[in-house]
């Protein structure tokens, strides 16, 4: 059994805490809001105010707190204010607690913002006293608990490989397949990815369905049998190396074709024409230089 707090016991917070719970480990809810904290307890759960770790045991400190975007950008006071807050606890005891950032943060957060505000708040240092470890969630606000209990994918990220070997053992017995990296920024851009990636599906198809609109088409049917013949949809390995333009005969054709009857109908689709213009930068990027085409043309 497992010691473990969940600082900041919101929708993923508390999925998470209530899924170590059912897995027999002893959780300890925090959070700044009364409401909240008012709920757990009305449910049985040793929720408080502030984190304390006097007298505990080796733990692993969850943060699970909110990181909305204002504007282009990530608002990170309320996780820096969270943060702080495990610092001036970690002041006050000699055990060897795993912090590990669980909230969707920009690549480079663990170790740029969480590392540094950790060792100023409680005196200690990182990879001696405490150490640090990122693992994204990847949990739906409609089952969070539900897909906590049953992951597809765990992602576990630390310098230490004793606190990835430590994450592991208590994440595996809930399934799913684990990733490993030692590097916390490539799990943080992981988790954005992931999301950036399933927003453009849903706008993929959200322009199609324009375009088909106005000829007069079902999409519905259209999309499900794309789905399942274009290979970038049925093969996870397809179009994911990074730095490689597509190029060939079908793909530039049938990109700036559509776009032209696109325009042909009225519809605008700026996320097609991303899509011709990343292409034409990484191409131009990869292009040879000058003086080896004169050596192939040779």
């Amino acid at each position: 059994m497992a010691r473990i707090f969940i600082v900041g016991s919101g929708v993923v917070g508390s999925a998470t805490g209530k899924g170590f719970l059912r897995a027999g480990h002893e959780v300890t809810f925090v959070d700044v809001a009364r409401p909240r904290l008012d709920h757990l307890r009305s449910q049985g759960l040793d929720a408080h105010e502030m984190l304390d770790l006097r007298g505990e045991p080796d733990a692993f400190i969850f943060l699970t707190l909110p990181t909305p975007n204002v504007g282009n950008g990530y608002d990170l006071s309320a996780f820096k204010d969270g943060t702080a807050a495990v610092g001036r606890a970690l002041a006050d005891t000699t055990a060897a607690h795993v912090v590990v950032v669980r909230s969707t943060v920009p690549p480079g957060t663990t170790e740029g913002v969480v590392k540094p505000l950790l060792e100023k708040e409680s005196g200690r240092t990182a990879g001696e006293d405490f150490t640090i470890a990122g693992n994204p969630e990847f949990l739906r606000a409609a089952s969070a608990v539900e897909d906590f209990r049953h992951p597809w994918m765990t992602v576990i990220a630390s310098r230490s490989a004793r606190t990835r070997e430590r994450l592991a053992g208590l994440l595996a017995p809930f399934g799913g397949e684990i990733r490993l990296f030692t590097d916390p920024a490539e799990a943080e851009f992981v988790k954005c990815a992931h999301n950036i990636y399933n927003a453009t599906k849903i706008s993929f198809w959200n322009e199609m369905w324009l375009v088909s609109r106005s000829l007069g088409l079902d999409l519905d049917p259209i999309a499900q049998t794309v789905a399942r013949s274009a290979e970038a949809s049925y093969n996870p390995d397809y179009g994911i190396r990074g730095g490689s333009p597509y190029g060939g005969v079908c793909l530039p054709k049938d990109t700036r074709g559509f776009l032209g009857l696109a325009e042909a109908i009225g519809v605008d689709m700026p996320l097609l024409e991303a899509v011709v213009k990343v292409n034409d930068l990484l191409a131009g990027e990869s292009a040879p230089e000058p003086d080896e085409l004169s050596v192939e043309a040779a």
